[in-house]
């Protein structure tokens, strides 16, 4: 269905750009898999998400939130290998700095790794395309179930992700 929607704005079916980003999202009592983030200070679950240029999905992975961003990134990039065969470039936020990931995104998926950096300045400043998957993860959070962890497991947590992602790419086939 991302393909659908992608040929609709006059792309091709397989982007050839990607973004990777990661959110901590604390659990409620319910949940039975956790972990803890150090660097947010969050017990919960970590979303690992990759989105194109219109912030439409092209690999999802939840993981415990004690699962490094490289880590989980590298993860959902093996996962969704196939998808991504045609992906030249993969935007980062600095957390994912290093030679050593560069080079496994490089044997992954043959695609260059780009680090957005920050400003020096310590102001808000918005990053270039950067701003994109931060609003795919603006999107989950209109889903009430999705604004904490209430799920028992990893995989019904990814569920529902996939679910609120279909919801919007429904809406945006039928309504516009």
């Amino acid at each position: 269905m991302v393909g659908e929607a992608r040929i609709s704005n006059g792309r091709k079916e397989q982007t050839s750009f990607i973004i990777i980003d990661s959110q901590s999202v604390k659990n409620t009592d319910t949940a039975r898999d956790k972990g803890y983030d150090a660097g947010k200070k969050v017990s919960g679950i970590k979303r690992h998400i990759i989105v194109d240029t219109q912030g439409l999905p092209h690999g999802i992975l939840v993981t415990t939130a004690d699962k490094t961003d490289h880590q989980g990134a590298l993860d959902a990039v093996r996962l969704n290998k196939q998808i991504l065969q045609n992906v030249e470039v993969v935007l980062l936020d600095g957390g994912y700095t290093g030679e050593p990931f560069s080079l496994a995104v490089k044997n992954l998926i043959r695609a260059r790794v780009e680090v957005a950096k920050r400003s020096e300045l310590h102001r808000f400043a918005v990053i270039p395309q950067r701003w994109v998957v931060e609003r795919s993860f603006a999107w989950l959070e209109k889903c009430r179930r999705l604004w904490k962890n209430c799920e028992r497991y990893l995989n019904t947590s990814l569920q529902f992700i996939n679910l609120a992602f279909l919801r919007l790419l429904l809406h945006r086939k039928y309504s516009g």
